[in-house]
């Protein structure tokens, strides 16, 4: 059984992944994936590179800002860097041999598919604002930003099998658990 940890960004899907490896279960992690494969790929450097233009990599290394700049700059954008790197990010999960996954867009890129079972980590906006903030040292504004570029939590919420609440309140560890025993992994 594969099962997938999904939520917006701030929602804690990584701590949530930390207690599982802490319990040991190894988690693939699509983020990284994509950030190793974007750097490692000649395929994929090759064809960020048509669609962003020469700075996409300055000696030969990811030049961030500029892809974030064509990124955010359209919808249009977002979809054509997604369908160079969500592909390659399939496969290599197909072929990493692992049963969980993280990933923040899971229903967005199509990933899910893969997947038997999904979780969902939610938190209140305003906590996931101010962890985000907190954490990559970036403006309300920019934290929006990559907001709207996810689905809804609620909308998530509906999809998942199972959701995991992470505001600093609920038991995470209870609720960790319940889903192991249920699932019998």
């Amino acid at each position: 059984m594969k099962i997938g940890i999904t939520g917006g960004i701030g929602s804690g899907k990584s701590y949530i992944c930390l207690q599982l490896k802490e319990r040991g279960f190894q988690v693939y992690d699509c983020d990284a994936a994509a950030k190793r494969l974007i750097r490692t790929s000649p395929e994929i450097k090759r064809k960020l590179t048509d669609l962003v233009g020469t700075d996409a990599y300055i000696d030969g290394k990811l030049n961030k800002a500029a892809i974030a700049q064509f990124l955010l700059r359209s919808e249009a954008n977002a979809k054509a860097i997604d369908n160079i790197v969500h592909p390659a990010v399939f496969q290599d999960f197909e072929e990493s041999g692992m049963q969980w996954m993280e990933s923040a867009i899971m229903y967005e890129s199509g990933i899910y598919r893969l997947i038997d079972k999904v979780i969902v980590v939610t938190a209140p906006q305003e906590v996931r604002i101010q962890r985000v903030m907190q954490r990559d040292h970036i403006s309300r504004n920019e934290v929006l930003q990559w907001m709207q570029r996810q689905w809804p939590q609620e909308e998530i919420v509906k999809r998942a099998d199972y959701e995991i609440i992470n505001d600093g309140i609920a038991d995470i560890n209870t609720q960790i658990d319940n889903i192991i025993n249920k699932e019998k992994l």
